[in-house]
C-alpha cells in the first residue's frame, strides 16, 4: 500500500488483518473460558491505554491520521479497534502456540512493517518509531502479561488491580470524554474525592474476590470460593452499585443528564442480564450455601449490620500490652458480628502483630487485620476499614502505629497465670 492506496480500503484490511486469524483461531480450538478472560482483559487493556497512546501522538507529531468518518477525538475507531485486537485478544490466543517474549517479538516487527504501509490513513511523523516503543511499553507488554497471567491463574492480585483500573477507564473516565463532561478544574479535586468515596465498596469488593475467593471480578475468571465477606457481607452487587453510584454523583457535578441514563443502564444490566446470568452460576457452583446467603443479603440495598453468617473471623490481641487490651475491649463493646476475640497467647504460632485469621488459614496482622476486625461492627466502621486497607494508606498507617508505640513486641501470658495449667508456651504478638 502507498500514497495512491484508497482510504477506505486501508481501512478495511486494517480492521480485517487481526480479526480474521482471531476466527481461525477460534475455529481451530474453542477457546477455553480462561483464553476467554485472557482475550477480553488483554483486549480491554489496549483499547483503553492506546486512546491515550494514539493522543498523545497526535500532540507529539509521532503520526497523524487523516479519515473521514468514524472517528473520535481524530483517532479512526476502526484502525484503534483492530490495534487493540492486534496488540490484546489476538495474542491471548497466539499463546497457545509462542511464549510471551517471541510474541512480543513478533508483534512488535508485524507492527514496524505494518505502520508505513497504512498511508494515506496514517501519516508517519519523523520520530514515529519513539511512539512505537512507547506503545509497546504501554500497551502491549502489559496486555500480553496479562494474558498469560489469566490464562496461567497466576498473580490474582495484579490481575484484579488491572481489572479495576479497567473498569475506572473504561466505565467513568472514557463515558466522560465522550460526553465531553469531564468536570471543570475547579470542582475536578471534589469530584475525585467523592467519586473515590463511593467507588471505595467496588474496589474493596474486587479486592476480596482475590484475596478471599481466588478470582476476578471477570465473570470468566471467577472466584473458586463463594466470598461472603467484606463488603458482601452488606451487599450482594458491590461492584455493579458502585458503578452506578459513580455515574449519580458525577451529574451534578458535571451537569450532564446522560449520566442518569448510565446509572439506570448499569442497574439494568445488574438486575438484568448479570443477576441471571451470576445466580445461576453461582447457584450451581455453590447450592445451599448460596441460597442461603441471598435470603440474607439484598442486592442494592446495604445492610447496616453484616450478615451472620458471613465468613467468620478470629482476632489475636495481647494480653500483656494495655493497648491491645483497650482496643480489643472497645471492639468487643461494639457487639461485632461473627467475630471472635482471643489472646494472642493462645495462637500456636508466634506472632508478633494483632492478628486476624479466618477459618480457611487466611491472615491478616498490624493494621490489616485491624481493618478486617472493622468490617464486623457495621456499615460505617467497615468503610473506614476498607479505607484504611487500602495500599499507601495502609502502609502509612502501620508506620505511625509503630511510632507511637504499637511496633512489634512479643506477647506473653498474663503475669497471674501460674504454670502448667494447660497455657501455651510465651508467644509474640503482632501488635
Amino acid at each position: 500500500m502507498g500514497p495512491e492506496t484508497p482510504a477506505a480500503l486501508v481501512r478495511g484490511v486494517g480492521l480485517f488483518a487481526p480479526l480474521l486469524p482471531m476466527i481461525v483461531l477460534c475455529l481451530w480450538r474453542a477457546p477455553r473460558q480462561r483464553e476467554i478472560a485472557a482475550m477480553v482483559v488483554a483486549g480491554a487493556w489496549s483499547l483503553l491505554t492506546l486512546v491515550p497512546l494514539n493522543l498523545y501522538a497526535l500532540r507529539a507529531g509521532w503520526w497523524s491520521f487523516h479519515a473521514e468518518g468514524a472517528v473520535w477525538l481524530g483517532v479512526p475507531v476502526d484502525l484503534l479497534l483492530a490495534w487493540a485486537l492486534l496488540w490484546g485478544s489476538l495474542p491471548a490466543l497466539l499463546l497457545r502456540l509462542l511464549p510471551v517474549p517471541l510474541l512480543a517479538g513478533l508483534l512488535v516487527w508485524v507492527d514496524v512493517i505494518v505502520m508505513p504501509l497504512a498511508e494515506p490513513v496514517v501519516v508517519l511523523g519523523p520520530l514515529w518509531l519513539l511512539g512505537e516503543f512507547a506503545g509497546s511499553a504501554l500497551c502491549l507488554i502489559p496486555a500480553l502479561l496479562l494474558a498469560y497471567w489469566t490464562r496461567a491463574g497466576q498473580l490474582v492480585h495484579a490481575r484484579m488491580w488491572a481489572q479495576a483500573a479497567l473498569a475506572l477507564g473504561l466505565m467513568v473516565v472514557a463515558p466522560l470524554v465522550a460526553l465531553d463532561a469531564l468536570p471543570a478544574p475547579g470542582a475536578a479535586f471534589t469530584a475525585a474525592q467523592v467519586l473515590a468515596l463511593v467507588c471505595l465498596p467496588g474496589l474493596a469488593a474486587a479486592r476480596e474476590f482475590a484475596r478471599v475467593g481466588g478470582g476476578t471480578p471477570l465473570p470468566f475468571d471467577p472466584p473458586v470460593r463463594l466470598v461472603t465477606s467484606g463488603p458482601y457481607a452488606y451487599l450482594r452487587n458491590p461492584m455493579q452499585t458502585a458503578i452506578a453510584a459513580a455515574y449519580v454523583v458525577l451529574f451534578p457535578v458535571t451537569g450532564n443528564p446522560w449520566l442518569l441514563g448510565g446509572a439506570l443502564a448499569a442497574f439494568a444490566y445488574g438486575a438484568g442480564f448479570a443477576g441471571w446470568h451470576e445466580g445461576g452460576r453461582l447457584r450451581e457452583a455453590f447450592g445451599r450455601d448460596w441460597e442461603a446467603y441471598r435470603a440474607g443479603v439484598r442486592p442494592w440495598l446495604p445492610r447496616w449490620r453484616p450478615w451472620p453468617g458471613r465468613t467468620s473471623g478470629t482476632l489475636y490481641v495481647a494480653s500483656d500490652c494495655d493497648m491491645c487490651r483497650g482496643l480489643g475491649g472497645r471492639l468487643a463493646a461494639r457487639a461485632p458480628v461473627a467475630l471472635e476475640l482471643r489472646p494472642a497467647a493462645e495462637h500456636p504460632e508466634v506472632l508478633y502483630r494483632l492478628t486476624y485469621e479466618t477459618p480457611g488459614g487466611l491472615r491478616w496482622s498490624g493494621v490489616s487485620a485491624l481493618a478486617r476486625a472493622l468490617e464486623h461492627l457495621h456499615l460505617g466502621w467497615a468503610l473506614v476499614g476498607w479505607a484504611l486497607d487500602l495500599p499507601g494508606l495502609r502502609h502509612f498507617a502501620q508506620l505511625c502505629a509503630d511510632a507511637f508505640g504499637a511496633g512489634p513486641r512479643p506477647s506473653r501470658e498474663p503475669a497471674d497465670a501460674p504454670d502448667g495449667e494447660g497455657r501455651a508456651p510465651a508467644r509474640g504478638v503482632e501488635v
